[in-house]
């Protein structure tokens, strides 16, 4: 995810100080991963310089007095065309997952405990997710359902490789 368009986007509804961006990030989008005061700081400078913000004054905290930053008409348009370009969709046809059993045939080794450990670490993970999803506002549980389908499809592939091993391990000569 792009930090500064994120920031420009929440800047959007009104200018802030830094801390205020970062609790705003870290509390629509930073469950997991929380900004770092210091990222948010190196890319309010960055946006900045690069006309998307500007400093729209400051004010007295309990330390030293803070700079409100305000979007700019370019970042309106910076944000506003981010928000319209698709992501790249992720294409993984260079799995990890599919190395380890190709190895694991290639070595004599058991394809099965390598498939069958990654799934019980699939469901492990998937377990938690709808513990926190069932806990979770919305926000939570859709952030929760995306992980879940992307699982839900690995464990596809899962299953559809255990299924085709004898094929497999004939192919690679194992």
């Amino acid at each position: 995810m792009s930090i500064g368009h994120a920031l420009l986007g929440l800047l959007e509804t009104g200018p802030r100080h830094g801390y205020d961006l970062k609790r705003a990030y870290d509390e629509r989008f930073g469950h997991d991963r929380p900004l770092a005061y210091g990222q948010v700081y190196s890319t309010l400078s960055r946006l900045l310089r690069n006309g998307l913000v500007v400093e729209s004054g400051t004010e007295a905290g309990g330390g030293p007095e803070r700079k409100r930053y305000a979007i700019t008409d370019a970042g309106v348009t910076d944000v506003g065309e981010w928000l319209v370009t698709p992501e790249k969709p992720q294409v993984y046809l260079q799995s990890t997952l599919y190395t380890k059993v190709v190895l694991a045939l290639m070595s004599g080794r058991s394809a099965e405990e390598v498939l069958d450990s990654q799934r019980a670490a699939h469901l492990k993970v998937m377990r938690e997710l709808t513990a926190r999803k069932q806990d979770g506002d919305l926000a939570d549980q859709l952030i929760c359902d995306h992980a879940l389908f992307h699982l839900e499809a690995d464990l596809r592939w899962l299953e559809l490789t255990a299924a085709r091993l004898a094929d497999l391990a004939e192919q690679v000569g194992a």
